[in-house]
């Protein structure tokens, strides 16, 4: 076996599945998960249509580097959405969705023979994040959120030592648990500090269409083209249709940057065997030129994160994020217990499933430089459930939540 297995550990279900095998939920109520960000809104028509109508391509072995068309519907989605021109034929790749493409990406830029390949980490992150930087052979630096600077990276913290070593830096924006997006000024920094150590940066941008200010949440490859970056250098932006157009079974997203990187990540992805299937690439052009679907479930996400945050700010530190489709709250003060207790008797009093922050971080240096978990004393809850089956778990987290504070009373 792989000895860098053992180096990996539980996925936070795995764990929250654990946690809550201890529990028995109370049967007064339906159950109700907050947990796992699975959008579950419909999925749109048009990609059904799409998808039915190509089934032709089940009898076809597909080309790793994708059909053209697909490409450029690719390439013409970035144009439209960010002001960004890139060569689809040698600066962007499909993907079987954005996890396949973040391991593999690791993968292909890690040399594990240069002695303390580091992979820079946002922590709290996204689990993949750390499985593809252990199993490549590196070693992970967690660089924590600030709740001060709205769940920003002071990136300036990140010692000297360490960026002399790393040779690939994970970023997400919009952030996966925080809903935090980095501005341009933070984009100039990490792209100053990409060349003067050289490391790849990866910006994982898949909750990209789903936002509450009137501006869109900016990318990294419009950030780099605003600042003169046309080439991409270091640079690999991913999506994908997941949340974007409600396809998280389609496993479909694509690459785009740096087209030397592109090349080498295109001859792993050739070996690995990770080609898209003709009937999701039929599927996925229809998704990417159409922009009526995801406007429409946006105002689905506003409508619904307008109803619920500010009933849930009644009992939580909670507030409104950027982007995305996660509530990152702070758990009462006065609750008596850790991240994992609330969340182990949110189920069994009322059979309400949330995420405890602590399992999607790591303890490392605080702002203070205090080893700490920014994840504990916090849970993360998916709002990707109707509008009424949330404000119904809202509304029983708040009646939780009152519970003990009239304990306390």
């Amino acid at each position: 076996m792989n000895p860098l297995l053992s180096r990996l550990q539980p996925y936070p279900f795995e764990r929250l599945r654990q946690l809550h095998a201890k529990v028995t939920p109370n049967p007064a109520y339906r159950p109700i998960s907050l947990g796992i960000g699975e959008p579950r809104h419909a999925t749109p028509e048009l990609i059904k249509t799409a998808l039915t109508a190509s089934l032709a391509g089940l009898a076809s072995y597909p080309g790793t580097l994708g059909e053209p068309t697909l490409r450029q519907s690719m390439a013409d989605w970035l144009q439209r959405r960010y002001g960004v021109t890139v060569d689809p034929a040698k600066q962007l790749l499909p993907v079987n969705g954005s996890r396949e493409a973040l391991f593999a990406l690791t993968q292909t830029i890690i040399d594990p023979t240069r002695v303390g390949a580091t992979v820079v980490s946002p922590n709290p992150f996204y689990q993949i994040y750390e499985g593809a930087a252990l199993l490549a052979g590196a070693e992970v630096f967690y660089a924590s959120s600030d709740p001060a600077r709205n769940f920003g990276i002071d990136w300036s913290a990140v010692p000297a030592a360490v960026w002399a070593k790393t040779q690939l830096l994970i970023v997400c924006s919009p952030g996966n648990p925080t809903g935090s997006v980095i501005g341009l000024a933070e984009w100039k920094q990490l792209f100053a500090l990409s060349d003067q150590y050289g490391f790849v940066i990866a910006s994982d941008e898949c909750y990209s269409e789903i936002y509450f200010r009137e501006e869109a949440p900016l990318g990294s490859l419009e950030a780099a083209t605003t600042l003169g970056r046309h080439d991409f250098k270091n640079l690999i932006a991913l999506t994908s249709l997941s949340k974007r157009s409600n396809v998280p079974g389609l496993r479909s997203g694509f690459v785009a940057g740096d087209a030397d990187i592109m090349k080498a990540f295109l001859l792993f992805r050739t070996y690995h065997g990770s080609a898209m299937s003709p009937v999701v690439q039929a599927a996925s052009r229809a998704a990417w030129d159409d922009e009526a679907h995801v406007v429409l479930n946006r105002e689905l996400y506003r409508k619904k994160f307008a109803e619920v945050t500010p009933l849930l700010a009644t009992v939580l530190n909670v507030a409104l994020p950027d982007a995305g489709f996660y509530l990152w709250a702070e758990i009462p003060a006065n609750f008596v217990g850790t991240d994992t207790d609330f969340s182990s008797q949110l189920l069994a009093q009322y059979n309400v499933v949330v995420l405890p922050g602590s399992y999607l971080a790591r303890e490392a240096p605080g702002a203070d430089g205090k080893p700490s978990n920014p994840g504990a004393g916090r849970i993360r809850m998916a709002l990707v459930a109707e509008t009424a089956e949330c404000r119904e778990a809202a509304e029983r987290i708040v009646q939780f939540c009152q519970s003990f504070n009239a304990k306390a009373a």
